[in-house]
């Protein structure tokens, strides 16, 4: 155990991609094992793609990557102005709604967090905004599409574990939405501490003919999550094939309804799906005979019993367990935790009479959360490289928002049934 662990931090430190820290690290362990032989751990990275399930993946990139280009974000982005034009703070408000409703469409943090940098951005510095708090919000707001469904953390939880996505999609719906509202209520107090961005004294209320109107350009897109969670509950499509259906409901809502899906359009979603496919399919190849060792080595055993030698109490043990997936998230890429962790915590959490779906949707917004802090957050450096701020300046400004984040899971821990009651209503 202890030379899989360090060839694992030994790659990781050194800066080397993170596919090949968990394969080269689970070779490097097969090879020095005389009772596995060598040739298994090559049939663990062929297998570990070998998922009708796992279908869903790609699939939901890809028609990620078509919705934004069919005119659905700047129909969202719309909406979202409208809904927040009294608030104070108005601009960074924006960006909370919109991750709220974009959630339905990309799936993805650092790709909303990158997306709504470069929409929002500019405008927020002409207004005096800050650069760290520009990043933080951007940034942080987008944790919420790791909830919202689509999510493909839930989706990667349910195949990895054997959990129902129908379930986990319905129940990432509350929690996305209490999220919202509490990183609504930090940007109207930071703001107003700050001075950013007060409503205009000439705003008028918001009409329900306004939303009305603006519901109609974006309910297409509104629209997708709820059909998706009632073709899984009543069984027009499974999981898997609620990805396919997914792409063939962008590409016609690009062509035929909004008609802005161009075939060059189309081209450069292609594009970038297979390279977002590539990327996350790797690791999830590479994990296998990783996984496969830390099972050998029976690592979760190990972990299981440190953690029940703690205290006894399950609130307090999924907290521990949440603030080690916290920290793994800092340094790990969200796939690789998802795939290698989701084995080890779920029979342990199951064990102690947790709900999997509840224990999924924490996992998910614990685990999301890492790409959004230090010292190698994806979200993070992502947005900061955008308009160019330091990264310590972003961190300082997050600490607000980090702060409603736990105040929110704190809830979600407590209270089971605020994510069970929306799967336990549809799904019984």
């Amino acid at each position: 155990m202890t030379f899989l662990l360090v060839c694992f931090v030994v790659f990781l430190l050194s800066g080397m991609p993170i596919a090949f820290v968990i394969g080269i690290a689970g070779f490097a362990y097969f090879y020095t094992q005389p009772m596995l032989p060598f040739e298994s751990a090559v049939q663990m990275v062929v297998l570990q793609s070998q998922s009708f399930a796992f279908l869903a993946v790609p699939f939901f990139i890809f028609a990620g990557n078509l919705m934004n280009a069919s005119g659905i974000t700047k129909r969202l982005l719309g909406l979202a102005r409208l809904l927040t034009r009294r608030l104070y703070g108005g601009t960074a408000q924006i960006s909370v709604v919109m991750s709220t409703l974009m959630g339905g469409v990309s799936g993805s943090a650092t790709a909303d967090a990158a997306m709504e940098t470069r929409i929002l951005g500019p405008e927020m510095m002409r207004l005096g905004y800050g650069k760290g708090y520009i990043c933080a919000v951007n940034s942080v707001s987008a944790l919420i599409t790791a909830t919202i469904p689509p999510s493909l953390g839930l989706i990667i939880f349910g195949f990895v574990g054997e959990v129902s996505i129908g379930r986990l999609f319905a129940a990432g719906i509350v929690p996305g939405i209490l999220m919202m509202v509490f990183l609504m209520a930090t940007t109207s107090i930071t703001s107003r501490v700050k001075r950013y961005d007060p409503p205009h004294a000439d705003a008028t209320r918001v009409s329900f003919r306004e939303i009305g109107e603006n519901l109609k350009e974006s309910i297409w897109a509104l629209l997708f999550p709820v059909i998706l969670i009632v073709g899984i509950r009543f069984g027009v499509f499974t999981p898997s094939e609620s990805g396919a259906f997914a792409v063939i409901y962008a590409l016609i809502v690009g062509r035929f309804v909004y008609r802005e899906l161009t075939w060059e359009t189309f081209k450069h979603s292609v594009v970038t799906s297979f390279k977002d496919n590539g990327a996350i399919l790797l690791i999830i190849a590479m994990s296998g005979p990783f996984s496969y060792a830390i099972t050998w080595v029976q690592l979760p055993v190990a972990l299981s019993n440190f953690i029940f030698g703690i205290t006894d109490n399950p609130q307090l043990l999924v907290i521990i367990m949440l603030a080690f997936l916290f920290v793994t998230g800092m340094v790990v890429d969200s796939n690789v935790n998802f795939l290698l962790l989701t084995p080890i915590f779920l029979p342990m959490v199951q064990s102690l009479g947790v709900d999997p779906v509840h224990f999924g949707v924490l996992m998910a917004t614990v685990v999301t959360l890492g790409v959004m802090t230090p010292p190698i957050g994806a979200a993070l450096y992502t947005v900061c490289g955008i308009i160019d701020c330091p990264p310590e300046e972003y961190s300082v400004a997050a600490i607000p928002f980090f702060i409603a984040v736990f105040a929110e899971l704190t809830i979600l821990v407590f209270l089971p049934q605020v994510v069970l009651f929306i799967p336990n209503l549809i799904f019984g």
